[in-house]
């Protein structure tokens, strides 16, 4: 509902919770908080603190980290939750899942309505390039997708657990005001890294594509004090076009914060016709 007030010479259309929050200081927007670092994340932390501007908050995370889960779901063990804290301004809930299983539990048992947005992160690492596929950060992002949720999910390029947050708090709220106040596409969420600069060396946004890359060595070979071989997940990332200037990576080495749309649906589009011609003498 809106209405129109009327001043001299102009008119302004706002709408009846924004007068609500202009009287009271409270808004009757609900948000959905969640991440891939567990509950004590500083990044979770920041990113809470941020959505309490904006409406009722609830946060559901798991007690450690889980990244790298990516859409993993828990099948063969009963998932526990647990209710934290609970007051007028927001609910804090662990889960004992994945990412997508705190957001799955949130939307299906725990939450009173659909929330008007859904924000997974502040994640201790970037999620660029081919690193999307294997994120928890944004799994929980895309699940609010599947969910018809406006979603986000944000990443920092640090993965020090000092990592200084504070450049994150506008860029947070830049995007936090937008998927409130527009509309994503169906089964379109926001991948946001933030470079781990100061806020003054921030250059600005850019949308971009993800870069083509993947990641090289990824095992570190070793043997234990029984003379058996084990694995450590290790490895480096190579970006497979340095050169391009339209990708996250060039932006976040450039100290523009990265804004990627990204989509649940995985069709590749642009090569259905090419396939379909592998296949069209076959019976």
């Amino acid at each position: 509902m809106s209405l129109f007030l009327f001043y001299p010479f102009t008119s302004i259309c706002i709408s009846l919770q924004e007068i609500v929050f202009m009287i009271t200081g409270e808004s009757d927007k609900l948000i959905l908080v969640t991440n891939d670092d567990g509950l004590y994340a500083t990044g979770l932390k920041t990113l809470l603190e941020i959505a309490g501007e904006f409406g009722k908050v609830v946060l559901i995370s798991t007690m450690d980290g889980m990244s790298g889960v990516s859409q993993a779901l828990t099948v063969k063990t009963p998932i526990r939750v647990k209710l934290l804290e609970e007051n007028d301004k927001q609910r804090i809930y662990t889960c004992s899942g994945t990412p997508v299983d705190s957001v799955k539990l949130a939307v299906s048992e725990l939450l009173e309505r659909k929330p008007d947005c859904l924000l997974s992160g502040i994640n201790h690492g970037a999620n660029t390039s081919i690193s999307v596929l294997y994120s928890g950060t944004m799994a929980a992002a895309l699940e609010g997708c599947v969910y018809g949720i406006p979603s986000a999910g944000f990443s920092l390029t640090s993965h020090s657990s000092g990592a200084d947050f504070s450049a994150c708090r506008k860029y947070v709220r830049i995007v936090l005001k937008r998927l409130l106040e527009e509309k994503l596409p169906e089964g379109v969420c926001l991948n946001v890294n933030i470079p781990s600069v100061p806020a003054s060396e921030i250059k600005g946004i850019r949308v971009c594509r993800q870069a083509k890359g993947s990641w090289e060595r990824e095992f570190e070979k070793r043997k234990d004090p029984m003379g058996k071989t084990y694995y450590w997940l290790t490895g480096y990332f190579r970006n497979h076009e340095p050169d391009a200037t339209d990708t996250d990576e060039w932006a976040l080495a450039n100290n523009y914060v990265s804004i990627v749309p990204v989509s649940t649906d995985m069709t590749a589009y642009e090569h259905l016709n090419i396939i379909k011609n592998w296949f069209v003498n076959e019976p």
